[in-house]
């Protein structure tokens, strides 16, 4: 009988930068609307508000992790053709700077060396890469995938609560701005929580405390203020 558990790891990049962007655009957009609604805007800026808090964020976000990946990519491709270098100038006491990190993790003197040898004949750089430097195929920088889930997901999450924005009553939008980001959030923390193997209550609670912090900060901000944009 053949057994595969069903780990979640190759999830990890792309994940990471939808939960981030969802949880960005449903956050910063709610609250920059609760904000300027307690301040008293009309409904026309409380929208180009909304929207242009959309639009910005979704380009910020793709260009940060995109920014912020390829520095990760451009690190992990120096580290590769440093270690192609070596591995063509030295092989040997490459061979054996493996098999001293397989006696690390606890195979005896003899068996390190044979499996420093045998990964060594079927990809040098590979075994190097994953087991020296800690670079797999999984975990390795994907930059345009990162900044089109970042993008996506927060123009995603933003735009629902501009599309509320334009039709609810306008003397609605402080509280049912809230009360929907609330929920889309914990939603969202839950959703996330489950693809990533977690706990999906741990993951809801989480995701919303710091939302309602943002919400709550940015409304009494606004109240303070009390200036129309």
């Amino acid at each position: 009988m053949s057994h595969e558990e069903p780990h979640r790891i190759h999830r990890s990049g792309w994940l990471r930068a939808a939960v981030l962007g969802s949880n960005d655009g449903i956050v910063s957009t709610a609250s920059l609307i609760v904000g300027v609604v307690a301040a008293g805007a009309s409904r026309g800026n409380i929208i180009l508000a909304g929207t242009a808090g959309m639009v910005a964020g979704a380009m910020s976000m793709a260009a940060g992790e995109y920014v912020s990946v390829k520095s990760q990519e451009d690190t992990e491709r120096a580290d590769l053709k440093l270690e192609a270098e070596a591995l063509a100038s030295n092989r040997e006491a490459e061979e054996e700077e493996l098999a001293a990190i397989y006696r690390q993790r606890g195979l005896d003197e003899e068996l390190a060396k044979q499996v420093a040898g045998q990964l060594m004949k079927h990809n040098a750089l590979e075994a190097h890469a994953r087991d020296e430097i800690g670079i797999t195929v999984q975990l390795s920088a994907r930059p345009l995938e990162a900044a089109f889930w970042s993008a996506g997901a927060f123009s995603l999450g933003a735009l629902i609560p501009v599309l509320v924005a334009s039709f609810a009553p306008a003397s609605w939008l402080l509280w049912l701005i809230p009360l929907l980001a609330v929920g889309l959030l914990g939603i969202l923390g839950a959703v996330a929580a489950v693809a990533g193997g977690a706990p999906p209550l741990r993951g809801a609670i989480r995701v919303c405390f710091w939302g309602m912090l943002a919400m709550g900060l940015t409304a009494a901000v606004g109240r303070l203020l009390g200036v129309s944009v």
